[in-house]
């Protein structure tokens, strides 16, 4: 019982302290910039369109919608669910062959998954035995049953009525979904099959079967597409929301009701590794599009509730030091639960090698039980709820997924828009934009353009199957499809080129000409090794040398075909051009660094070439690469 005379109820922390108000922050923080340009230094510029300042406060969030809102009300900002945090745990099966994917489902369901992914050949026609074989022994009530059957959806829908019915279940406690997705299909392809009129025929279909299903979705909006193809987190979710009102445009105006068609829908979304933009973004995406459904006028908030699907992000797996990506994975899977997902999927940390194996699928389901089970993550509802940081974020990213989705809408909606191609320029711009951060270092791919393994070598077969983009554009296709592709390609093609040639010759070496200032040739001597280590050349560090001629003569007699000055900018001042021509009948020189005083004094003794923070990664290496004869 509440003691309603305890003078401590209200009674502050820490009193002794007063308040610091936010011009004095500003005031003390412009000091120590010392004139420094205060938006360059600290505010971030997020890559979404929109800058994010480098802290907030309680004054921040006055203005926000929904902070009062208890998480299972509308607009479900705080999640769909009231009591805990619950997710399941996914994993999906190729069915080859019935009874051999019914046996890998048994097996996983007693490791700890509760959703299974059966992908069928969506061009075989399934029969009731069929399903019946790859269910025995498995309660449908007991898991969530997932079909990628695409233009198999109808039949498949049938068929597991028809089971439920003869088996006796009870159809509120039947979760799953098929992922029937002709706008998907457009967006792979170019194309929809046999054409889209028919396919929204057969959506109606689905919706009006799935009535007897309350908790099984039959629509399913790949938002992972865009971001697959290299779409900003403002992009998927303002795009993905466009499809999903295409589909209600669509359906409604086959005489479906709102309440029918809205809780049939499920939303896929790819996560990345930006932490709490991905929080912000599960957040975003069920605050918006509740607002949308209530705009058809639905009989109740509950169907406005969005069903969110997430999976670890591909585009930011690499294929070189792949065990980086289970540090990827568990950043990525962290963001999607305490965001509030349905369901989650752990992309085997291989899965750029080869296809998936025991042990990586194994490792990829203990992610998330280890998530559940140990960190408990499972046990509070919307941990973010509050935080000046995540609440702004969530405001900021909603309102430019807002202006995209009106953009959209403005282009007489998702289909126009797309067929027009206007979606996929913008994906372009931002591909475009995030392939040149990644070149210049600006956006960190560990172990692939930062930190890279030296003495990994790539399996040139399996680097032909893994290393080009995905891009399945049909004959007769009515749009230009998008491309899937990952951020790390460029990189680990040159890596490989660099490989395939240390096949056939010797790798091209990289000589570290170290002496003079000691924390300055360090420092610089592993700027270099990381550098060239990122495409594949073989490298030969030195503790340092006691004089620049001893280091010039060293260098000589390695053969190596590149040779980088390491040293301080004083230091480099004392290199004479009877150093650099030694080293020029031998190697190329370079310069770690770029000394804008001396760097035209570098060029006149025969250094053209510098490696430093702004430089090209990417670009350069292939520019080296050129120079030494090593195939593209």
């Amino acid at each position: 019982m509440k003691d309603t005379n305890s003078s401590s109820e209200h009674k502050k922390l820490f009193v002794e302290f007063p308040p610091v108000p936010t011009k004095d922050w500003e005031e003390k923080i412009h000091e120590d910039l010392k004139g420094a340009d205060y938006d360059k230094k600290l505010v971030w510029n997020t890559g979404q369109g929109f800058a994010a300042r480098p802290y907030y406060r309680e004054e921040d969030l006055k203005d926000l919608q929904s902070l009062d809102v208890l998480p299972g009300e509308f607009p479900f900002i705080r999640g769909n669910g009231q009591n805990d945090n619950s997710w399941l745990i996914r994993q999906d099966i190729p069915v080859e062959d019935i009874p051999a994917a019914n046996a890998r489902a048994l097996d996983i369901l007693m490791k700890g998954v509760d959703s299974v992914g059966f992908i069928l050949n969506e061009d075989r026609t399934y029969t009731y035995q069929d399903i019946d074989r790859l269910f025995r022994n498995i309660i449908a009530e007991s898991i969530e049953s997932n079909f990628i059957c695409g233009r198999s959806s109808l039949n498949i829908l049938t068929i597991i009525l028809e089971l439920v019915r003869h088996y006796n279940r009870n159809l509120d406690r039947i979760r799953g979904s098929v992922d029937f997705d002709p706008l998907g299909e457009l967006m792979r392809t170019g194309n929809c099959l046999p054409s889209l009129e028919a396919a929204l025929e057969t959506g109606r279909q689905l919706i009006e079967k799935a009535i007897l299903l309350p908790h099984f979705q039959v629509i399913t909006v790949h938002g992972d597409l865009f971001r697959q193809a290299g779409a900003s987190v403002a992009q998927e979710l303002g795009f993905s929301l466009a499809a999903g009102v295409e589909y209600l445009t669509q359906l409604t105006e086959r005489e479906l009701s709102i309440n029918k068609v809205a809780p049939h829908i499920r939303f896929r979304f790819a996560v990345g590794t930006d932490h709490f933009m991905e929080i912000a973004k599960l957040r975003t995406a069920r605050f918006l599009w509740s607002a949308i459904v209530k705009a058809y006028g639905p009989s109740n908030d509950s169907v406005c509730k969005m069903n969110i699907q997430t999976v670890t992000s591909r585009w930011n797996m690499t294929f070189y030091d792949p065990y980086v990506n289970l540090l990827r994975t568990a950043t990525e899977s962290m963001s999607s639960i305490l965001a509030g997902t349905g369901s989650h999927i752990v992309e085997p940390y291989n899965i750029t090698l080869a296809d998936q194996d025991e042990t990586s699928e194994r490792i990829a389901r203990n992610q998330q039980l280890l998530l559940k089970e140990e960190s408990y993550l499972d046990k509070v509802v919307d941990p973010a709820a509050g935080s000046y940081y995540i609440e702004n974020l969530t405001r900021l990213l909603a309102e430019k997924a807002w202006e995209l989705f009106l953009n959209v809408e403005e282009k007489c909606g998702f289909l126009e828009a797309f067929r027009k191609g206007f979606i996929q320029e913008q994906i372009k711009e931002s591909s475009q934009e995030r392939d040149m951060a990644i070149a210049q270092r600006k956006e960190i791919l560990i172990g692939t353009n930062q930190y890279p393994h030296f003495l990994e070598k790539a399996d040139p077969e399996v680097e032909t199957r893994n290393l080009q983009p995905v891009w399945q554009k049909t004959i007769g296709a009515k749009a230009e499809p998008l491309a899937s592709y990952r951020g790390s390609m460029a990189f680990e093609q040159l890596r490989c080129a660099t490989d395939r040639y240390a096949e056939r010759e010797s790798r091209p070496k990289v000589f570290m000409l170290t002496w003079g200032n000691l924390t300055m040739r360090r420092a610089r001597a592993q700027f270099a090794c990381n550098f060239f280590a990122c495409g594949g050349f073989g490298i030969l560090d030195n503790i340092g040398f006691s004089t620049l001629e001893e280091g010039v003569a060293e260098a000589v007699r390695s053969r190596a075909g590149l040779v980088v000055f390491c040293s301080s900018d004083e230091e480099y001042a004392q290199i004479d051009e009877q150093a650099v021509l030694t080293l020029q009948r031998y190697a190329i020189p370079v310069l770690a660094g770029y000394p804008k005083e001396l760097v035209e004094k570098m060029k006149e003794r025969g250094i053209r070439h510098f490696i430093h923070v702004r430089s090209n990664v990417l670009e350069t290496l292939k520019e080296f690469q050129k120079m030494l004869g090593v195939e593209k």
